[in-house]
């Protein structure tokens, strides 16, 4: 690689980290980054990991996990693991989003996520979710994942995490195509449904599963 490629990847992921930066001169020592996923999906669960990164050292090619193909995520997942002063994560499955709502369900994981790492953070930087009752500080970020350099890494540990279970679950029920949609709206997703009708890790409240009116003669 040549010299301006470098320099060019060097300065995003200090861009990426200028908050972390800002918060460690302030004091903070120990900042972690949350961040979910599967919170759109139709079926399985919400997967959330808490990340607390070193100040020093950066990993190259650390980005929000949206923008990497899967191979890319899965070894800097890895890269992550073996550098972070602490990983956490917490998971909820298709019942509980059913029973507490998707956000609900979203920020009990991230609760958990937080409160599991050791050592605990000293200031949490969550992806667009505000919580309260943490015993820390927390600062929620818009687009975190593509901003914040803490997030982005949670991101991946999460994204990776979620995809391993979709794609176990895919093993078991082959004809919903899981190991290549993770549970989102897919054509062959929905065609499935149409076709088989849910199954347990599906979210029964979000109308892509049971169509509205299936689920008005259910409740008559």
């Amino acid at each position: 690689m040549t010299l301006e490629p470098l320099l060019a990847e060097a300065c995003r992921l200090h861009l990426m980290r200028g908050l972390e930066g800002l918060l460690f001169q302030g004091g903070y020592c120990r900042v972690a980054g949350v961040d979910e996923a599967g919170r759109g999906a139709l079926a399985g669960p919400v997967v959330v990991a808490a990340v607390i990164m070193p100040p020093e050292g950066l990993i190259p090619g650390i980005d929000d996990s949206k923008a990497l193909p899967p191979e890319a995520r899965e070894a800097l997942a890895a890269l992550v693991r073996r550098q972070a002063l602490a990983v956490s994560v917490a998971s909820s499955p298709a019942a509980v989003i059913d029973r507490i709502n998707v956000l609900a369900a979203t920020r009990d994981c991230m609760r958990r996520a937080l409160l599991a790492l050791d050592p605990a953070p000293d200031m949490a930087l969550i992806d667009a979710v505000s919580l309260s009752d943490l015993p820390f500080r927390s600062l929620p970020l818009i687009r975190g994942d593509a901003t914040s350099y803490a997030i982005a890494c949670a991101s991946l540990i999460a994204k990776v995490e979620r995809d391993r279970q979709m794609c176990d679950l895919g093993g078991r029920h082959p004809q919903y195509g899981f190991e290549r949609n993770k549970g989102y709206g897919a054509a062959e997703h929905l065609a499935a449904l149409r076709e088989y009708g849910p199954i347990a890790e599906h979210r029964l409240t979000f109308r892509s599963v049971l169509p509205r009116q299936s689920v008005a003669a259910g409740a008559s």
